[in-house]
């Protein structure tokens, strides 16, 4: 039977959209992580999410024999391409039953929207921004997702191939033994730090206590990452929606802040991995959802990295080792046994050669796609 392919038009059709991975993947995939799906519905929602004032954007759905198989979004952010000079399209959230007439018919859709949009090229799978899930999984899949990451079944990056997709990018991510001691130099560096500079490694002991940072944290960010892959800066709306994401859910034992003068240099942060609880929540946060989370934060022996920058004037000083050091004590201290490094890109050498300096191993790979149209 044909593939059908319908644009979401109806708030029914957005949450049938929402859902289908739990649809696809719940039952047959253990690695698969449900979204916290009130933070999904609020990425679709064109009131609540600013990103939508500044793109375009379209939802596909397919079906086959009359049930639901795929889905793909479509993206044309024109604040990204102003940035970059870029006349690019984006496709995210592609997930699939694997039948290549199925993935065929839904990129089919995609490009041609993109084209009709006036596009030269479609990438992805992306978000509207660089703090949204990036890349499709295409080594690892065997591990569990961390939050803010997309999981793909391994029949998945074929199906993007086999739609005329090649590569364009990738980030690895690293797993570190938290048992083993750190190297013994960066003890050493990071005392030096403290006792011959100026510079203040900020204790946070409440959540309050961060607000004051939140502006700064993300000026830095916009700062620092104007050269990754895919990256536009960050207006106050977005920031301000951000925060409020994920202020609820920060651990100030893993968020650290660097002042020199009183003015923020540097920041890492890190959380405590929820995923067990997100999937015993099944993505629901009520009634009894949010408090399997915490519950899982609070025994998982696992820190994910989340975001980290060092203003570029300040690079070279000590302040990542000084950083890692103290996140990585807390973490012993609270029984953790592995950190998860997030994305690192595979052109960022200086963060890749401090990963491998602790012990880390490559042990998941994501992969951006591009196609000319």
């Amino acid at each position: 039977m044909a593939v059908e392919i319908r644009e979401v038009k109806s708030s029914r059709e957005k949450k049938q959209f929402i859902y289908l991975p739990e649809k696809l993947y719940e039952k047959r995939y253990p690695q698969w992580v449900h979204p916290i799906y009130a933070s999904e519905e609020e990425f679709f929602d064109e009131k609540k999410n600013g990103a939508w004032k500044y793109s375009d954007a379209v939802l596909f759905l397919a079906s086959k024999d009359g049930e639901l198989c795929g889905r793909i979004m479509g993206i044309v952010n024109h604040k990204v391409n102003k940035f970059r000079k870029e006349n690019s399209a984006r496709f995210g959230f592609f997930d699939s039953i694997d039948d290549l007439s199925v993935s065929s018919a839904l990129f089919g859709a995609v490009e041609e929207w993109a084209r009709n949009k006036g596009c030269d090229r479609i990438v992805g799978p992306l978000g509207f921004t660089d703090l949204d899930p990036e890349g499709m999984l295409i080594e690892g899949q065997e591990n569990r997702a961390t939050i803010t990451t997309w999981w793909h079944p391994p029949y998945t990056p074929r199906l993007v191939e086999n739609s005329g997709y090649k590569k364009e990018i990738d980030w690895f991510t690293y797993k570190v033994d938290l048992t083993k001691p750190l190297p013994e130099v960066y003890e050493k560096i990071a005392k030096r730090v403290l006792e011959r500079t100026s510079y203040k490694l900020l204790d946070i002991r409440k959540r309050n206590d961060l607000k004051p940072f939140i502006r700064p944290v993300f000026e830095l960010l916009n700062e620092a990452y104007q050269h990754l892959y895919g990256f536009s800066p960050l207006d106050p709306e977005e920031i301000d929606k951000i925060a409020a994401d994920y202020l609820p859910l920060l651990d100030t034992r893993f968020v650290k802040l660097i002042t020199l003068d009183g003015k923020l240099v540097a920041f890492s942060i890190g959380l405590p991995d929820m995923t067990e609880g997100i999937q015993k929540a099944r993505g629901r946060l009520f009634p009894f959802g949010i408090f399997k989370i915490l519950s899982a934060s609070k025994r998982t022996k696992q820190l994910d990295m989340m975001l980290g920058a060092i203003k570029e004037e300040h690079r070279g000083k000590g302040l990542d080792v000084l950083m890692a050091v103290d996140i990585y004590t807390k973490a012993r201290a609270a029984g953790m046994t592995y950190s998860d490094s997030h994305h690192e890109l595979e052109t960022n050498t200086v963060m890749r050669g401090e990963m491998e300096k602790l012990g880390g191993v490559i042990y998941k790979r994501h992969r951006i796609f591009y196609k000319e149209l």
